[in-house]
């Protein structure tokens, strides 16, 4: 049975949400509660059409209500990222009627969802650069082919630098580098001393940071070179306008 605090919510809401299409019962049930359907416009310059489905059940308010989230402004993933952080508010407050709060809450949730999408999207667009350190290379003609094809499949530029250290240095979409430092410690990539497939479990990060404008045009294609001295591989990185960053990694080079 549906209870009265639901009824009278309901009440309120159509007085509160009173414009045209604003608000629509959807469902009373005696055996299944209330669907409530509310139609906001939310945002700042860009305003977004969200429409919420409040799903009270009779026991409500003692438990919350199910919300589903919908809008064509958004995607699916955004309305999924509203619909949980709505649920984990609705969760935490009092067992009382709380569609309206939940209501008035919707516009941060929004302005959140949109703020995290930007940064995601500035992240995979702007450029970064990542120097890896690699214990050993048994096969060189496998563990190389492997990590010219991942920065192809992963439009990642790169040296691999051999030596008395191993270097990566890679160049692109800051997700890509990371998938491609998951591939090294997941994919069997050489050989171990027994000649047995291994994964590259030794690999570690010297270095992760936004590139610069001159880097950008030093690093081509993903080439291997090898250098004998300290001093070579110091060139190697001058050549690609990343002395800074070889003056960074150097006492991990030293240790």
């Amino acid at each position: 049975m549906m209870s009265e605090a639901a009824l009278e919510e309901v009440s309120v809401l159509s007085s509160i949400y009173c414009g045209e299409g604003e608000l629509r019962v959807r469902q009373q049930d005696a055996q299944d509660g209330l669907m409530v359907q509310i139609n906001s416009s939310v945002g700042g310059e860009r305003r977004l059409d969200v429409s919420l489905l409040f799903h009270l059940h009779p026991p409500y308010p003692l438990c919350p209500p199910a919300i589903s989230v919908s809008s064509s402004s958004l995607s699916r993933t955004q309305c999924q990222d509203i619909r949980q952080k709505l649920l984990g508010q609705a969760a935490a407050l009092p067992p009382e009627p709380m569609v309206h709060r939940l209501v008035e809450r919707l516009q941060e949730c929004v302005e959140v969802t949109e703020m995290c999408e930007e940064v995601k999207e500035e992240e995979e667009e702007e450029e970064w650069t990542a120097v890896l350190s690699l214990d050993h290379i048994r096969s060189r003609t496998r563990y190389v082919g492997q990590l010219q094809r991942w920065s192809l499949q992963l439009q990642l530029t790169g040296r691999l630098l051999l030596g008395r250290c191993i270097l990566v240095i890679l160049l692109g979409a800051r997700p890509s580098i990371k998938e491609f430092c998951r591939l090294l410690k997941t994919v069997k990539v050489d050989v171990d001393s027994s000649g047995r497939k291994c994964k590259e479990r030794m690999m570690k990060v010297l270095i992760e940071s936004p590139s610069s404008p001159s880097a950008r045009h030093g690093l081509q294609g993903f080439v291997v070179k090898s250098y004998e001295s300290l001093p070579e591989l110091s060139a190697a990185f001058q050549e690609l306008n990343m002395t800074e960053i070889y003056q960074q990694i150097l006492p991990s080079l030293s240790g």
